[in-house]
């Protein structure tokens, strides 16, 4: 069975594409394939705590998030440069990710024998 990455660059907040990454995951798993998530660039945000969707008439991910995890997608990953270009830290995110370095992103890409990136 291939495994996949997907790697996620989109805001919470700036359209579909954030739900529709959640929601390839969330059916991936279901079907018990080998999957992980990557948040890169502005999909870094999508682990920021408290956020308040409404304010944008957006509907909240939290949920879709903190389900990954029982769709069998555990292997969470979100780039450091990538929340500290965005004012995070790793202290700060909202689902436990394992947090890479550049050099460390490009070797688990490697590892993955399917990349789909939204």
């Amino acid at each position: 069975m291939k495994s996949l990455l997907i790697i996620n660059r989109q805001a919470p907040w700036s359209g579909p594409g954030a739900r529709e990454v959640l929601d390839i995951a969330l059916a991936g798993g279901a079907f018990d394939l080998p999957i992980a998530m990557l948040f890169l660039d502005d999909g870094a945000l999508q682990l920021k705590p408290q956020q308040q969707p409404t304010t944008l008439q957006q509907k909240d991910l939290s949920a879709n998030l903190q389900a990954l995890p029982m769709f069998g997608v555990e292997s969470l990953y979100v780039s450091a440069r990538s929340l500290a270009e965005r004012g995070m830290s790793p202290d700060s995110i909202a689902m436990p990710a394992v947090v890479l370095t550049d050099s460390e992103l490009r070797a688990l890409i490697q590892r993955y024998d399917q990349v789909v990136t939204i």
